[in-house]
């Protein structure tokens, strides 16, 4: 990786942590007097308060770090990718015909019964017949991250997890949305010479960066080149190999601004308890 483009995700990667750990502090600041805060409630609770102040911090602090960080790392990824790509941040917006969503529900049960190993032609080779007017089928669909290669003209559709970890009935619905997203993006791009790759993906590898991801229920309805599991999603995002190595090495430093932060929270909600 170049010199300029490396500095460019590095400083992609200290700008959101910071944000992130500033946004910390204001969030805890406006809740210390607020008996229903998140950290308030705790202490008050006496069963978790007869265990001490850093039991009470930590109970607090995870479960809302889990899921506010997974939308830090989800603007990352777009700001990351926009070195590289074109990032598209509108809904996907075009139509959706009823056979494509017949389509759909046929390889859904194909791969729900086990009858059918995922594969992107099961869907990529499929064509509709396209009506003269498509104002009744008109549909718009959020997606985490859009981006597209003006060089290789592919648009890509990421659905991105934390870690992944998705019971059936959840790795069904996101293959679904995906594949929605595909057509009503085809749809789109019709008379041009465009073309849609679609992935689930995940921020980490839960079984470890380098060891196989072990998510049978995920592996059921999505194929193998659908998959953007932990470091190989962000050296897709970094369109480089060295990616996750750039930005996991500025992520150390950086989230020295999260550690400070906690500290500043700690100090307030327990200095003089």
């Amino acid at each position: 990786m170049d010199k300029i483009k490396e500095e460019k995700i590095r400083k992609a990667v200290d700008f959101r942590i910071k944000e992130f750990a500033d946004n910390l502090e204001k969030r805890y600041i406006k809740e210390l007097s607020d008996p229903n805060g998140v950290i308030n409630s705790k202490k008050n609770n006496v069963f978790i308060e007869t265990l001490g102040d850093e039991f009470i911090f930590n109970s607090a602090f995870c479960r809302s770090f889990d899921s506010s960080f997974g939308n830090v790392l989800e603007a990352l990824a777009n700001d990351i990718a926009e070195v590289s790509f074109d990032v598209i941040t509108e809904n996907i917006s075009s139509y959706l015909l009823p056979q494509q969503t017949q389509h759909i529900d046929y390889i859904m049960a194909d791969y729900e019964k086990h009858a059918k190993t995922p594969e992107i032609s099961d869907y990529s080779n499929f064509d509709a017949f396209i009506p003269k007017n498509t104002s009744s089928y008109t549909k718009s669909h959020v997606t985490d991250n859009h981006f597209y290669n003006p060089a290789t003209k592919e648009h890509y559709i990421i659905e991105l997890k934390a870690g992944g970890d998705l019971d059936n009935k959840k790795a069904k619905s996101e293959k679904m949305e995906l594949l929605k997203e595909y057509f009503i993006l085809k749809n789109e791009l019709v008379g041009t010479d465009e073309t849609v790759r679609i992935f689930f993906a995940t921020a980490y590898n839960k079984n470890g960066e380098d060891n196989e991801w072990k998510q049978e229920r995920v592996r059921q309805f999505f194929a193998e080149d659908e998959l953007l599991i932990g470091k190989n999603y962000w050296n897709f995002v970094c369109d480089d190999e060295d990616g996750f190595n750039i930005i996991y090495d500025q992520y150390k430093i950086s989230c020295q601004h999260i550690l400070e932060s906690l500290e500043k929270i700690k100090s307030m909600y327990f200095l003089g308890d």
